[in-house]
């Protein structure tokens, strides 16, 4: 039981009945959707909603996500299954089992091999892009619904178009409309003023009794098949596993990409760690489950978790109670859905998606960093226009990509000494600042591999070329280089032999052992021995001067040679 409350509070178990109560009226009708959509009898749904939830409750890391079926599996459900099924339904519900068990089997060992790594690529910009663009695509989902009608389109560009066509042929029905607009301002008001109050469940609970009392002719979620969840893999062979294996590959990733995405997001939302791997892992079990009993695969919702948080979910028992009432209701009382007005769920869903969307903080990012405000505007538009998993995608490409020129190119600077200010300073930023005679000090900023160790070596001869007087020394500030590969190697003793040439030498401070470790391992060891590497930027200076009888005194000595008489000599740089 702890283990399943995790960090809530002390009230969680009353906040997640409410949570519950609200979310148990949206699982339904989404489980029943969604069979439909897959081209299965509705009731599946139901089972596909109450396993699953119990499942991930005992094995899930996160706290306050929410299971079942989805929008994104459904399309991909119907393509591998009808085919196969040829018309037979019960065939058709044996074969949506074995693919959820086959893809659940991909995403456990997934799961156990710790390849969850993957969610690491999601920055906080491609996190932004992900969640505003969830919230968008929600919104435009759940307009026609709380105006009274429906449309059939599968992208965001479709929906949209006829939704507005919807609207100009008059689709929309008045008394759908005034359950939707004040249920959704009744909500929004509400959670502003008194949040604690469960204003969800107060509105579908006034939206139910107005329906009744007033007779109003709006579309409602109707009454629930129904039937236990029960196993239904009969009739099925080798034959079929193979012919859904690469079906299965494919849920597989779609379905982590839709739920790892969102788990890592609430996760870095509520100050946790994500638990990528264990995300994966408490997948596949949730789905091995579906699959066993009668239902199909599922994945994190981002429609029916926010409604969750947003009603007040503080744990996992949030699941637990909502998938207990879904078997309670099929059993117990079939009708109790009868005149639910989907307007008022619509309400519900707007109000919990404009808590995911955040358009203030990728505001900030375009004022901060305009390349990270582009990939947050890259992972939105691809999430809300291509679906989960090309958006990602592309976003974290596109953050690779920038990650790789930032490497290749990344900040360079000469170093010098500036009055007043301890240690060694940015040349350009400290335009004041002295550079000790016949000594070049430069700072590359990134790890020396093939691609930047030209930029690296011809930084340096830019250096010595431009000199106001002749060098004999460069100090690689090298504290910053973390890594050294087989070409960077070769252009540092090619640059140190040219070097060389020119009587000038080469030496480090604050090289890491393992990178030096990497140059011995290159055969470097003779060219670049210990006496080449020194522990500190000031000690590379002070036997830079001793060893060259250079004429310079350090700021930091320069009131103990007043103090003594001796005269101060500066810098001519």
């Amino acid at each position: 039981m702890r283990r399943w409350m995790g960090r809530g509070d002390g009230g969680g178990v009353g906040h997640d009945l409410v949570a519950a109560a609200v979310l148990t009226t949206l699982l339904i009708p989404a489980g029943m959707g969604y069979a439909q959509a897959a081209g299965l009898p509705a009731v599946t749904g139901l089972y596909a909603t109450v396993v699953p939830l119990l499942v991930y409750a005992a094995v899930g890391p996160s706290r306050t996500l929410i299971l079942g079926p989805d929008s994104s599996l459904a399309p991909i459900i119907a393509a591998a299954v009808l085919p196969l099924a040829a018309g037979d339904p019960d065939r058709a519900v044996a074969l949506a089992g074995l693919l959820a068990i086959l893809s659940g089997a991909l995403l456990l060992a997934g799961g156990l091999l710790r390849l969850g790594f993957v969610m690491d690529l999601l920055s906080k910009p491609i996190r932004l892009g992900y969640l505003n663009g969830v919230a968008l695509t929600i919104i435009v989902n759940q307009l026609p619904k709380l105006l009274g009608f429906s449309t059939e389109g599968d992208s965001l560009l479709d929906r949209t178009r006829d939704f507005v066509r919807g609207l100009g042929d008059g689709q929309a029905k008045p008394a759908a409309v005034l359950i939707g607009l004040v249920g959704l301002g009744t909500i929004l008001v509400v959670r502003r003023v008194a949040p604690r109050v469960p204003v969800f469940l107060l509105t579908m609970a006034g939206a139910t009794l107005a329906v009744v009392w007033f007779h109003l002719d709006v579309p409602v979620v109707g009454a629930l098949p129904g039937g236990l969840p029960a196993p239904a893999l009969g009739g099925l062979g080798w034959a079929d596993v193979t012919a859904l294996l690469p079906a299965a590959a494919g849920l597989a990733i779609v379905a982590f990409a839709d739920t790892g995405v969102l788990a890592h997001s609430l996760a870095v939302v509520d100050g946790e760690k994500p638990a990528d791997s264990r995300e994966m892992a408490a997948l596949g079990a949730s789905n091995l489950a579906a699959g066993a009993f009668g239902g199909f695969a599922v994945s994190g919702s981002a429609s029916r978790t926010p409604v969750a948080r947003a009603s007040g979910a503080r744990t996992r028992l949030t699941g637990v109670f909502a998938a207990i009432a879904v078997a309670a209701l099929v059993l117990g009382a079939p009708a109790a859905t009868r005149h639910l007005p989907s307007s008022a769920l619509a309400a519900v869903v707007i109000a919990a998606a404009l808590s995911l969307a955040d358009p203030a903080e990728i505001a900030r990012l375009r004022r901060a960093r305009p390349t990270e405000f582009g990939l947050a505007l890259v992972a939105f538009v691809g999430v809300a226009v291509f679906g989960v998993l090309s958006g990602i995608a592309v976003a974290v490409g596109l953050s690779l990509m920038e990650f790789v020129t930032h490497a290749w190119r990344p900040h360079m600077v000469e170093l010098g000494r500036v009055d007043q200010l301890k240690g060694y300073h940015d040349l350009e930023r400290h335009p004041e600042g002295q550079r000790i005679p016949g000594l070049v000090i430069a700072r590359f900023d990134a790890p020396l591999f093939f691609a930047n160790a030209p930029v690296f070596a011809g930084f340096v001869r830019r250096l010595v070329d431009e000199a106001p007087e002749p060098v004999h020394w460069v100090v690689v500030a090298a504290e910053p280089v973390t890594d050294v590969d087989a070409t960077a190697a070769e252009a540092l003793e090619a640059l140190d032999e040219e070097l060389s040439h020119r009587y000038v030498r080469l030496v480090f401070a604050e090289l890491k052992g393992p990178v030096k470790d990497c140059l011995r391992r290159y055969g470097l060891a003779g060219r670049f021995g210990p006496e080449r590497f020194y522990p500190t930027l000031g000690t590379a200076v002070s036997s830079y001067v001793a060893s060259t009888d250079t004429d310079w005194v350090d700021w930091t000595d320069r009131s103990t040679a007043d103090r003594a008489g001796r005269p101060i000599n500066r810098s001519k740089g």
